[in-house]
């Protein structure tokens, strides 16, 4: 498995941040029960940066605090029966691996979203890369339904690494 971590932020604001990201992708490819090594690509930035990518990529101009960009569609999101035959691209070729995809993540909207919601900057950069692993892996929340379905997806992720919403005191 290749899990390629770069920081562009200009502060260390958590010094575990390749552990904790590290948690999320094993628990979420180990959740979703990917029979695959894969690769992921994660960029940590700032606003400016994923405004730039936002804007360039999706036409959308404002930031956001996590993009996800994932290799191969999915018809049934998690499924990854006959990937290889549909998606025959999405697989490295020297090393075999599924590339999943790449997940941006602004470190400014994660402190900023961990003050709001009065939890720890480690549970939101958990539950940032718990939510754009789903998304490389077909999942969605455009529609109620949907929605359903990725939050408690997401959830059970976090607990599982023992990211919880315990409040804290700032």
């Amino acid at each position: 498995m290749t899990i390629e971590i770069e920081n562009n932020y200009p502060v260390l604001l958590l010094e575990d941040y390749r552990e904790i990201i590290e948690n999320v992708v094993n628990a979420a490819l180990d959740y979703e029960q990917c029979p695959y090594e894969v690769q992921v690509y994660v960029l940590l930035t700032d606003d400016e940066e994923i405004h730039e990518i936002n804007r360039d990529q999706r036409g959308i101009d404002r930031p956001t605090d996590v993009l996800s960009f994932p290799m191969a569609d999915y018809p049934i999101p998690g499924d990854f029966n006959d990937l290889e035959t549909r998606e025959p691209d999405a697989f490295h070729p020297g090393s075999g691996e599924l590339i999943l995809g790449d997940i941006i993540i602004s470190l400014d909207r994660m402190a900023a979203q961990a003050r709001d919601y009065g939890h720890s900057q480690t549970r939101e950069l958990a539950f940032l890369t718990a939510h754009s692993m789903l998304h490389l892996m077909g999942y969605d929340h455009m529609v109620d339904g949907e929605r359903a379905v990725m939050e408690e997806r997401q959830e059970e992720i976090l607990r599982i690494c023992g990211y919880s919403r315990q409040i804290q005191d700032f």
